[in-house]
């Protein structure tokens, strides 16, 4: 499979990993490492000439200044931060341009190479890349300068980074300029790029869009699908009539074999393109699941079966790295904890995760929503009607998060938005407008996934493919009680009073509905060992339990309300793991057990009437282990 090429890093760099395993090219290089770095808090860096000057401190990069892994460790603001290294392009590249690729730069990224700025991006969770070609060539020397600018306040994608000094609530640390993987990679001046690949599983076969850069006149794009048997199908296209080339592999009726949680089986897809003389210009290796998701009624299903989603609520924070995994062992570790409490997936929450991540998820068979670091919409404080103003920026930014994603078939919904909250009036807002442009910008880019439009709370676009609700009422009774309309086609709908004529969602249309956020427990049993709930600084949803057997309790009693719905395709549970003072996870924020997890699994993998009312068919079921 394509991650199993050698990894171009010096030893000891941190992150040496290929950073994009769904489009593997041989040649790259990698930049993670010490680089110079200086704080600039007055934003006054570029008039002081920190741009082609030496930088005083050092970092390590891919982690942030916030990080403890980065060597800085300094959480507070920073309105503007520098980085510099000097590279020499290998002399092996001689003939062709060079491509600097940034995972993620948080959030608005100015980049110089040689004293020319070569980039600029705005948004903090996307990649982005500048092209070198008449700036350095091979064996020469590159002076990287970036400049990373993270607004305090307005509107800008966050996440779950704190606007205020402390951490609080379920806000985090900070994560302020690179976070991901720098790294160099030699193309020809026509080359690939990245292809989106669709699994079409009711005609066995995939289609494949290569887009192309550079001119093409005689050019062709090869495709070979290949499995542990050898080549499956192969397709070649003439690259000079189309923008984007499009081919279709149709896979022989035994050698299907359908991406699943119980089986990932993932193909290894080669592209190559050749010039007018039939000479090799490019090839990259990608990976490809034949899956299918679709909508029958209240319904979602997987391969046209109902597979009810054990969903867990991933923050994708960690103690050393905040939003950087320290390794990458660490984002497979997730899963794997994931996997062996029961779950079968996660809602990848407020953050556009590494790609790596979703790489190995496809491996491992482990199904994940696609979610935007939304929160940071608002102007003012408190949150409310008036203040939530996201910019034409998010759905740009969105934009770039469902393209570098697409391929992936682990990934099975998008949910660009979370808990907009403002009510409803006769009168069209921005957050009317920006929610049904984000809406409808997912929909146009991707046709092969449901999209939901805004978990949780306002929803504003009467035709969203999935309806939800988050709910943290913690009696297993009352819960019970609160989600029993569903029944009737009357779901459980977050805070609004119609009587008053106040209401911050779209009725309900009968689409396949399921509960995105419970749970939350609070438990911790340091603190349930501390004298006086006064003296605790950890923070959850409800009463906390009197012990870890009243945790089981409610555990079970909240998960069986959902999994006895016939009509709930699956539920999210808040959280995988503590984060900070936020102390509601099956697991401590360094993943240690803090309880039996093998009760969490048990309480879970009873039978789900979701599936048990599927043709009469017996409920199967869900979750591996680790």
């Amino acid at each position: 499979m394509p991650d199993s090429h050698a990894p171009s890093a010096p030893a000891g760099t941190p992150r040496p990993e290929y950073p994009r395993p769904s489009f593997v090219r041989a040649d790259w290089l990698n930049l993670n490492g010490t680089w110079q770095f200086a704080r600039d808090p007055g934003d006054s860096g570029f008039e002081r000439g920190l741009a082609g000057a030496e930088l005083p401190e050092r970092i390590v990069v891919p982690f942030c200044p916030e990080s403890e892994l980065s060597g800085i460790g300094d959480t507070d603001f920073h309105h503007a931060v520098w980085y510099r290294r000097t590279v020499r392009i290998p002399g092996e590249w001689a003939g062709r341009r060079v491509l600097l690729h940034f995972g993620a730069v948080d959030h608005d990224a100015t980049v110089w190479v040689n004293g020319r700025e070569v980039a600029r991006h705005s948004g903090g969770f996307t990649p982005f890349s500048a092209d070198l070609g008449g700036v350095v060539r091979a064996g020469e020397e590159a002076v990287v300068v970036v400049r990373a600018r993270d607004a305090a306040q307005g509107p800008q994608a966050r996440g779950k980074q704190s606007t205020a000094y402390d951490n609080h609530a379920c806000f985090y640390t900070r994560t302020t300029g690179i976070w991901q993987t720098v790294w160099l990679e030699p193309v020809a001046d026509t080359h690939l790029q990245r292809p989106r690949i669709t699994p079409d599983l009711a005609a066995g076969s995939f289609h494949v869009e290569v887009p192309l850069a550079g001119s093409r006149t005689g050019h062709r794009v090869r495709a070979e699908l290949r499995d542990g048997h050898g080549t499956v199908a192969e397709a070649d296209v003439a690259a000079d009539f189309d923008l984007a080339p499009r081919l279709v592999l149709p896979v022989p009726g035994d050698r299907r074999r359908p991406w699943s949680p119980e089986d990932p089986h993932l193909y290894e897809l080669a592209l190559e393109l050749t010039g007018p003389d039939g000479n090799l210009i490019d090839r990259a290796v990608c990976t490809a699941g034949l899956r299918a998701v679709t909508i029958d009624g209240k319904r979602i299903l997987l391969n046209g079966k109902p597979v009810f989603q054990r969903l867990v609520l991933d923050q994708g924070w960690y103690p050393d790295g905040l939003m950087t995994a320290p390794d990458d062992a660490a984002l497979v570790r997730d899963i794997e904890l994931s996997l062996a409490a029961g779950f079968n997936g996660a809602r990848l929450h407020q953050k556009v995760f590494e790609e790596r991540f979703l790489h190995h998820a496809d491996r491992l068979g482990y199904l994940v929503w696609g979610e935007f670091g939304d929160w940071g919409a608002s102007t003012g404080a408190p949150v409310g009607p008036d203040n939530q103003q996201p910019t034409a920026g998010f759905v740009a930014q969105w934009l770039e998060a469902v393209e570098r994603d697409y391929s992936h078939p682990a990934l099975i919904g998008w949910c660009p938005l979370n808990e907009t909250r403002q009510l409803l009036t006769d009168r069209q807002s921005v957050l009317d407008d920006i929610t049904r442009a984000m809406f409808l910008a997912t929909k146009a880019a991707d046709t092969s996934r449901p999209v939901l439009d805004a978990s949780g709370y306002a929803h504003r676009v009467p035709e969203t493919d999935v309806y939800d609700s988050h709910c943290y009422e913690q009696d297993p009774e009352v819960f019970g009680e609160l989600m029993a309309g569903l029944r009737a086609g009357i779901p459980f709908v977050n805070p609004q009073d119609e009587a008053a004529g106040q209401t911050w969602s779209l009725p309900y249309g009968g689409q396949p509905y399921f509960c995105s956020e419970f749970g939350g427990i609070w438990w911790n049993p340091e603190d349930a060992a501390a004298a006086g709930e006064d003296r605790l600084v950890s923070w959850g949803y409800g009463q906390r339990p009197r012990d870890e057997e009243a945790f089981h309790e409610r555990f079970a009693g909240l998960t069986g309300v959902l999994l006895g719905d016939p009509d709930m395709f699956g539920y999210c549970y808040t959280q995988l793991t503590d984060v900070f003072q936020e102390q509601n996870g099956i697991y401590r924020f360094d993943r240690s057990e803090k309880l039996d997890v093998r009760r969490v699994r048990a309480a879970q993998l009873r039978a789900a009437a979701f599936e048990e009312a599927a043709e009469g068919e017996p409920a199967k079921e869900e979750g591996r282990g680790a």
